[in-house]
């Protein structure tokens, strides 16, 4: 899955045998980024941010990213 797939900003491609491990590299480049002052992740960040505010939101975005994985 690519960055954006996961709600990022870049088309970097993420390869994992599970989800969770996905979501994991998912993080970890977008902390990089952020750390980097990189304005389109930081503005997609943002944006999960408001999500997480919303926990069956934040459940549901989950549920379909994983879906989603499971397809690929």
């Amino acid at each position: 899955m690519t960055c954006k797939q996961l709600g990022g900003a870049c088309n970097l491609e993420f390869h994992a045998d599970t989800f969770e491990s996905m979501a994991d590299q998912s993080k970890k480049h977008g902390m990089e980024m952020f750390q980097n002052g990189d304005q389109p992740h930081i503005e997609a960040m943002n944006k999960m941010r408001e999500l997480m505010k919303t926990p069956e939101a934040m459940r549901e975005w989950f549920d379909n990213k994983r879906k989603e994985f499971d397809a690929l």
